[in-house]
């Protein structure tokens, strides 16, 4: 008896597919290396291949998408997703599961060998890494075994909440498992927002004329009908910020100069990257162009560019910015329940 039923395979399109599409069209890059991709290309169907042959061989029911034609409606009654690819797929397929009631165990399906990883080789060898993958295509056996018959258990990962107020709006993105990136499109440009902590009023006396007013003691704002007043302030002219998991800690964030967190930890953390510090500005606007947010905390930007982005979890997805936005950033989305291998805590 295995302990799962039904079972969703998020399937990744690989870049030769992607690579062999734009060669039919005539658009393809003149340098790619096609037999390096389609040995990559064969190297994941391997593990498609085998994965599905040892699921027939349990008593399960599964079925297949691709990673780019994933809906909810593909959620329904499946009780395992598993993605079959890298980090990526992982992460996309995470964005899905919003509830946080679903299971997700990530399989790597092309993992870099120890000879690959030598950066100072004049072509880059690395394949996926894998860092959120339960397990790899060379132990794909055990792996599915020990997923399906073990007592296992899924680590909670918490996730980052995000929630954009523009003018008439307030919309509410995807949680986020790594991190995201608040910045403006154009690498070169500077992002400009004033960012705070908000700290929610409770006896306040109703908004004249349903508008959100100025207070004795500094500016409020309006999120989900409820009202906060909006603490330490200051305005920061910037490449962008990341802010991260614990899980996203040992990522971006950390090549960044942040700090690796415990994979267990609640908090959030934060990092404005390249904060342009004027001259005479006070330590504590420099102390706190990075930090840590608790779990209770909400960070509040108003951003301050003409356009701008929120990339979530990679560049693959994004919500388009624009002057005057608000954005209320919080580790109150509910957890994901994720599969991981030992080697892969962080």
């Amino acid at each position: 008896m295995t302990r799962f039923k039904n079972i969703l395979l998020v399937i990744k399109q690989t870049a030769f597919e992607s690579y062999s599409q734009l060669k039919l069209r005539g658009q393809a890059p003149k340098a790619l290396r096609w037999k390096r991709l389609e040995s990559r290309y064969n190297a994941h169907k391997s593990c498609v291949t085998d994965l599905i042959d040892i699921l027939k061989s349990e008593d399960v029911s599964f079925k297949c998408v691709n990673r780019v034609d994933l809906d909810r409606q593909h959620l329904h009654d499946i009780d395992l997703l598993i993605s079959v690819g890298g980090d990526g797929t992982v992460l996309s397929s995470s964005h899905f599961l919003d509830a946080g009631t679903i299971p997700l165990c990530g399989i790597n399906s092309d993992p870099t060998t120890p000879s690959e990883t030598d950066v100072e080789k004049k072509q880059d060898e690395r394949r996926s890494h894998g860092a959120l993958c339960m397990f790899g295509s060379n132990s794909l056996k055990t792996g599915v075994h020990s997923l399906l018959h073990s007592d296992l258990k899924p680590q909670s990962r918490n996730r980052i909440s995000i929630t954009v107020k523009s003018a008439f709006s307030e919309t509410h993105l995807v949680p986020c498992l790594n991190d995201i990136l608040v910045a403006h499109p154009t690498p070169a440009s500077v992002s400009r927002f004033r960012m705070g902590w908000l700290q929610q009023i409770r006896d306040s006396a109703p908004l004249t004329d349903g508008k959100v007013r100025k207070r004795l003691y500094g500016d409020t704002t309006r999120v989900g009908g409820e009202i906060f007043e909006v603490k330490k302030s200051f305005n920061a002219w910037s490449s962008g910020m990341w802010v991260s998991t614990s899980t996203g800690s040992s990522a971006a964030m950390s090549a960044a100069g942040g700090t690796r967190m415990k994979w267990d930890s609640p908090q959030l953390q934060y990092l404005i990257r390249e904060h342009l510090i004027e001259k005479g500005e006070s330590q504590d606007i420099i102390d706190r162009s990075a930090g840590m947010l608790n779990p209770r905390s909400k960070l509040h930007l108003r951003w301050n560019s003409l356009e701008g982005r929120i990339y979530l979890d990679g560049s693959h997805l994004f919500h388009e910015l624009e002057l005057g936005d608000e954005i209320i950033i919080s580790g109150g989305a509910p957890p994901l329940r994720l599969f991981m291998g030992n080697e892969n805590e962080t």
